[in-house]
């Protein structure tokens, strides 16, 4: 088995790869660099009314890195529609150190009693953010924690987010795939960029940037 470190991994996403594990009970990981990159353009995306509305509505207390660990976990949950996860032990181990080091954070949506509803993680590197896995326990959960997201990461200054490949549900969300040479041109851009991740991911402080999504839809 290679010997793989935090500080490589970060490497990596600096060149546009990024690892999986082929199982949730393998420790080897496979190295990924799609051609078509997915990314939501985070000056203007193009986001549903109702969800919106639903955000606005501030149903469910949204925070960030309250249980990192806890997030991972329920992202590898199995579920009706996802029977396998690449997220294993190793995976785990590897993206808790980034998250030590301050390169991994995640965006949780909590219900009134504290129980974890939704969310997702993701790494963190200058002024880009890579998503890596997102749940739902409750409808719209893993949705209203990528708008807290985006609106997060435009209050900190960042400037690409990169879901690594288009799927139907993020389409619905503003995805676009774009060229892997548009894409590092992108990436290259966001290591020159200096963000900070916001401490307060609450509703309250990211309002408006909410709204601003929401009036460009004509809201």
């Amino acid at each position: 088995m290679s010997y793989i470190t935090a500080d490589i991994l970060l490497r990596a996403y600096m060149e546009g790869i990024f690892p999986m594990a082929p199982g949730a009970e393998s420790d080897e990981l496979e190295w990924f660099c799609p051609q078509e990159r997915g990314v939501i353009p985070l000056q203007a995306p193009i986001l549903p009314r109702r969800l919106l509305r639903t955000v606005l509505a501030g149903p469910y207390r949204v925070c960030s890195n309250e249980d990192f660990d806890g997030m991972m976990r329920a992202c590898a949950e199995h579920t009706q529609t996802r029977t396998e996860t690449w997220i294993s032990e190793r995976i785990r181990s590897l993206y808790g150190d980034l998250h030590k080091m301050g390169h991994a954070h995640s965006v949780e949506v909590r219900g009134e009693d504290g129980a974890l509803l939704g969310g997702l993680y993701g790494v963190s590197l200058h002024g880009a953010f890579f998503g890596e896995s997102m749940v739902s326990r409750v409808r719209d959960a893993s949705k209203i924690a990528l708008v807290h997201l985006m609106a997060g990461l435009q209050k900190g200054g960042y400037s690409l987010l990169d879901t690594q490949y288009v799927t139907p549900h993020l389409a619905r969300l503003g995805c676009v795939a774009v060229p892997f040479r548009t894409y590092r041109q992108t990436l290259d851009a966001a290591m020159t960029v200096d963000a900070q991740w916001p401490e307060d991911f609450s509703l309250n402080a990211l309002r408006p940037f909410i709204e601003r999504f929401a009036r460009s839809r004509g809201e």
